[in-house]
């Protein structure tokens, strides 16, 4: 598995503050790679640290296999980091002309194709100003693939949006990963997004990795079978003490691959499956668990 993202014993402090604390990490080249953590523990350094715009107090780190800074891999580097900002005389297709004159590209970057891929081409020749946060975020990631990079840093892309708006958001990440071939690097406070759109992430808590690894691996402890069948007696009668309810539903303990013959034993006792579905923990329960937050899940941030 090649590396497109390495760190080794990476510190950054502040004082007495140690925003990062010899932080090593491993992220893969490919697909959308999760950065997790409460406030304060220490993603936000990390990406100014990879984008080169603040030096690390120890340690290394390395981006398209070369060097922090590196002109020829940072070309190859797109960022969204916090809320964008944009003058606000300028339409959106003026911000990204500019930003295209500004890469060097302005003769080859192709802005109509991205102010569609991120839902602005109603709002292509409307001046910034007046746009939403949302709207401001799409924009920021419009901007952060004019050079079509190979890999893209995004933090918080779906603050401000509706609900549509995420939708919409998560569809375009996965896009960028599966159909343009990116590498994807993904932060934001929203576990369930994360969840659903994330191949691996990593857990970060007071500047060091708490938990890493593929979000179907992490999800599937505690794997148990829900049945949503009836009459749940019998359901409960088949199972013994394998079996718990959950509201009109029952949890079975088993492992997957007693799954098929436990649904044989339910048809043959008689038993109506409506649904029959594998469930486990979620990321947020992870989450909390391995950073010891104690805020409500909307409170939570990923910076």
């Amino acid at each position: 598995m090649t590396a497109v993202i390495e760190t080794r014993g990476l510190t950054k402090t502040y004082g007495t503050v140690r925003a990062l604390d010899g932080l090593d990490l491993s992220i893969p080249r490919g697909g959308v790679y999760g950065v997790l953590g409460p406030n304060g523990a220490g993603k936000s350094t990390l990406f100014r640290i990879l984008l080169g715009l603040i030096r690390p107090t120890d340690g290394t780190a390395t981006i398209m296999s070369g060097p922090v800074g590196d002109i020829a891999h940072m070309r190859l580097t797109g960022s969204m980091i916090e809320t964008p900002r944009y003058p606000p005389y300028l339409t959106a297709r003026q911000v990204l002309q500019w930003l295209a004159l500004e890469h060097g590209i302005a003769g080859t970057a192709d802005i109509p194709h991205w102010l569609e891929r991120v839902g602005l081409s109603e709002a292509a020749d409307r001046k910034v100003r007046g746009f939403s946060v949302g709207m401001m975020q799409r924009l920021g990631v419009a901007a952060a693939l004019i050079s079509k990079p190979e890999l893209i840093i995004l933090d918080e892309p779906t603050s401000g949006m509706d609900p549509p708006g995420i939708q919409e958001m998560r569809a375009l990440i996965r896009s960028l990963a599966h159909d343009d071939g990116m590498t994807v690097i993904l932060a934001s406070h929203q576990l369930l997004e994360v969840q659903r759109v994330c191949d691996r992430v990593a857990i970060l808590n007071k500047g060091r990795l708490v938990r890493e690894g593929a979000v179907s691996e992490l999800t599937a402890v505690g794997e148990r079978l829900r049945l949503s069948a009836g009459p749940v007696d019998k359901v409960l009668a088949v199972l013994g003490a394998r079996g718990t309810r959950d509201g009109e539903a029952v949890l079975a303990d088993i492992p997957r691959a007693e799954g098929p013959a436990l649904i044989r034993a339910m048809v043959e006792a008689g038993v109506e499956i409506n649904e029959a579905r594998w469930v486990g923990t979620d990321l947020e329960a992870i989450f909390f668990t391995e950073t010891g937050a104690v805020q409500a899940p909307e409170t939570i941030h990923a910076g």
